[in-house]
């Protein structure tokens, strides 16, 4: 088993919890989160030492700085920003970047299917896009895209 195949491994676990609950639900709870920070710290901690630990805290801290501009925008639910933060420590602060590119991209591509499906179903009516789109499922997809890469 390589290095990064835990992480990898605990990302989709609670990516599919978040995306599970954020469809179902709209939102994320807290446990999910929460779980990918010590997931992240530990694992990073436990194969790189007080570096890793270190590397896993600014990941989270990133991945928390990352969306917290959308959130205060009110564009974005804070479980999504606190989701990217746990996904952050596992990530690494230098992978988070890139996620957040592969995230952004998830979520372009998931608000443009949300809008054309709207406008289906509307009968090519004008009416106002749904208030909330979930974004786990991008933000679950940007992050496997990144480990995946590096598996």
């Amino acid at each position: 088993m390589t290095e990064l195949n835990g992480p990898l491994y605990i990302a989709l676990i609670l990516g599919i919890a978040a995306v599970w609950t954020d469809l179902r639900s709209r939102t994320i709870p807290n446990w999910i989160p929460l779980a990918a920070l010590a997931g992240g710290l530990a694992w990073h901690g436990s194969t790189g030492g007080w570096p890793g630990l270190g590397a896993s805290a600014v990941g989270a801290a990133g991945g928390l700085l990352v969306f917290l501009v959308f959130f205060l925008l009110g564009g974005m639910g804070g479980g999504d920003v606190k989701l990217m933060g746990g996904f952050g420590a596992l990530l690494g602060y230098r992978s988070i970047l890139a996620a957040a590119f592969w995230v952004a991209v998830a979520g372009g591509l998931l608000a443009l299917t949300v809008v054309a499906v709207q406008k289906i179903r509307a009968g090519g009516k004008d009416k106002p896009p749904e208030a909330h789109i979930p974004y786990a499922p991008a933000i679950a997809l940007g992050v496997l895209i990144v480990l995946l890469g590096k598996a």
